[in-house]
């Protein structure tokens, strides 16, 4: 039996780690860092954690995500291609940053690119 996504990943803590680096590169970013403008600290830690929730149980984890689909929760902030583009860049700076092969990497931004409809307006 083949080992899922999330086991390849190195389960719960590793995607935490993801989650933790990639968060403040696109909070700090000239561009999307206007989607955490006036948020608290309580608002973008459950934010955090509905993210690796929905990436853990997207990848086969023993996570339940209970969060907004994808296109309720991005409705309205009119993220654009530019935005997305600038959000890609940003995941393979993290993805490099833990030195990820590549079969998971291709796994992982497949998925990811799955989504972009859902959240490019």
């Amino acid at each position: 039996m083949s080992k899922s996504l999330y086991e390849r990943l190195g389960g719960y803590d590793a995607i935490r780690a993801v989650v933790n680096n990639l968060l403040p590169r696109l909070q700090a970013d000239a561009v999307l860092g206007r989607f955490w403008q006036n948020r608290g600290v309580d608002g973008i830690e459950r934010e955090k954690q509905l993210l690796v929730d929905f990436l853990c149980a997207q990848a086969g984890g023993p996570m339940y995500y209970t969060g907004r689909d994808m296109v309720l929760s991005h409705r309205g902030m009119k993220i654009s291609e530019r935005d997305w583009t600038a959000f890609i860049s940003h995941l393979n700076a993290t993805l490099d940053a833990f030195n990820l092969p590549q079969a998971e990497r291709a796994d992982v931004l497949a998925f990811i690119e799955s989504t972009r409809a859902e959240i490019v307006e």
